[in-house]
């Protein structure tokens, strides 16, 4: 069960604040998670410089330069944004019972740990 999955809204919660030109503070939706790293990559946020080599394509435009691209960050370091609240909020899990098809299915559902309501 990830307590952070993809879509989701983050805050950064540690590292160099923005008055220094760090990222803690700032909020961004998780464009994607690495489960076998444990590190997110986060909208807006871990922003890089990236050098790539010179080339041309197939149409004899240049390709290459500098670009600045995002980075994973580590799932330690961004907390869920609570919806109701827009502040950082803990995860919990709760688990419930849903009827499909005439079944009965245990589900994990994700909740906020400060408001207790459903993510």
């Amino acid at each position: 069960m990830a307590k952070i999955k993809k879509g989701d809204l983050v805050q950064v919660i540690t590292g160099a604040k923005q008055e220094r030109g760090g990222d803690r503070g700032k909020q961004g939706k998780v464009l994607r998670v690495f489960p076998d790293t444990n590190r997110v990559l986060v909208e807006g946020i871990n922003r890089v410089t990236k050098h790539t080599k010179v080339g041309q394509s197939q149409r004899g435009t240049k390709t290459g330069g500098i670009e600045v691209v995002e980075a994973p960050i580590h799932i330690s370091n961004v907390a869920l944004v609570d919806p109701t609240t827009k502040k950082p909020t803990r995860v919990g899990f709760r688990l419930d019972t849903v009827e499909k098809d005439g079944r009965t299915k245990t589900v994990h559902i994700r909740v906020s740990k400060a408001t207790g309501k459903d993510i």
